[in-house]
Formats: structure tokens, C-alpha cells, sequence
């Protein structure tokens, strides 16, 4: 990587957990989840927090668009230590998701994840590592900037 795009990046993850931490509600509580015929908007910026499956901590920022499909998104993930991408399918309040590490990572990741959608559009769920046992948990709440 030449300097410019790693002085580039360690900026850009510096900016990014700083904004995590004073983006207000990384953790607390969650709101009850939304009827599955009434879920608000998933797409936008989150900060998130969780435990992967081998019970690392870990923080960061999520970002949700709208996919090609009605009811499909693309998420990223800018976690410490990692950068992720995915696809998710919203059925009801329920978000299924399969993941990976951007392709240009030493140690490729990926795994599946499975979120409920609360009432303020907040995220809680489980996390998978394809090769592990057992799951983690996250919680993403939407930035408020």
C-alpha cells in the first residue's frame, strides 16, 4: 500500500471512531422491535458496536443503501481492525445478511448475519464467521448528524 492511501486510511479510521464515540448512543437500550408491517428506514449512517464470535469487542460505522431490488441493501462495515461489505434481504422486520472482508485484506472473512429492525430503525442481531463455531452480537444505532 503506498503511503498516501495508508496515511489516507488511518485518517479516515481515526475520523470514523471518533465520530463513533461521540455520535451519542453507541450503546443502551434498544427500542421494542418494529411490527413487521410497519419497519422505518434502514438505509443511512450507524455507529456499531459488538462481540464477534471468538468474543472480540469491536466498534466502528455502518452504512446501509438501497439495493437494485426492492427490499435488498448493501452494507459496509468500517470496523477497527477491518473493513466489510454485504448484501441483505429485509423480509417483515428481519435483515439477512451475508458478508465478507474487502477483497484487498491479507485474511479474508466472511460469514452471515441475521438483525431485527426496532421501531427508531435501530439494528440487533447475530453475527457468523463461516470456519467458527458458535455467534456473536451487534447493535448499530442510527447516527443522529
Amino acid at each position: 500500500m503506498h503511503k498516501q492511501h495508508f496515511l489516507g486510511f488511518v485518517l479516515l479510521f481515526l475520523a470514523l471512531i471518533i465520530s463513533a464515540c461521540s455520535a451519542g448512543k453507541i450503546k443502551g437500550e434498544l427500542a421494542a422491535d418494529a411490527p413487521p408491517d410497519r419497519v422505518p428506514p434502514i438505509t443511512g449512517k450507524f455507529a456499531v458496536n459488538g462481540i464477534d464470535p471468538i468474543g472480540t469487542e469491536y466498534g466502528g460505522k455502518l452504512i446501509i443503501t438501497p439495493g437494485t431490488q426492492a427490499g435488498t441493501y448493501h452494507l459496509q462495515w468500517i470496523l477497527t481492525g477491518n473493513v466489510q461489505q454485504g448484501v441483505g434481504i429485509l423480509t417483515g422486520n428481519t435483515l439477512q445478511v451475508k458478508w465478507q472482508t474487502v477483497a484487498d485484506q491479507k485474511a479474508q472473512s466472511s460469514g452471515s448475519a441475521t438483525y431485527m429492525v426496532t421501531e427508531r430503525g435501530e439494528l440487533h442481531g447475530t453475527r457468523t464467521i463461516d470456519g467458527f463455531t458458535g455467534q456473536g452480537n451487534e447493535q448499530a444505532f442510527p447516527d443522529q448528524h
